[in-house]
């Protein structure tokens, strides 16, 4: 690994790690308040797998409805009229909405 970072032995989700599964802090050099991301307190330890699998379940569809609900906001404000729930409620935009994933992070003064 490069200075400065350490290897941690999980692969990512989506080049085969399983998803939820998050890293200790045990590598990293100096005093850490919690040991893990997904459970700082040890409140879960114990908690069996179905209701730990449960639990990931609902993580990724709420995760998935916020999305579906940014999408709803940004058409609405892109599309007049294409959200009618949302009609009139914010004002249009006429920007480029898809400027930040173009990679060009240039600040223009």
């Amino acid at each position: 690994p490069a200075e400065g970072s350490y290897e941690v032995g999980i692969p990512h989700y989506c080049k085969g790690g399983v998803p939820g599964k998050y890293p200790t802090f045990d590598a990293i050099p100096h005093p850490m308040p919690f040991r893990t991301l997904y459970d700082p307190l040890g409140l879960y330890k114990n908690m069996s797998e179905e209701i730990k699998e449960r639990r990931l379940l609902a993580e990724i569809n709420n995760g998935r409805l916020a999305m579906l609900g940014i999408f709803g906001f940004l058409c609405a404000q892109t599309i007049p009229g294409s959200v009618p729930l949302l009609n009139g409620m914010f004002p249009p935009y006429a920007g480029e909405v898809m400027a930040p994933f173009e990679g060009d992070f240039e600040i223009v003064l």
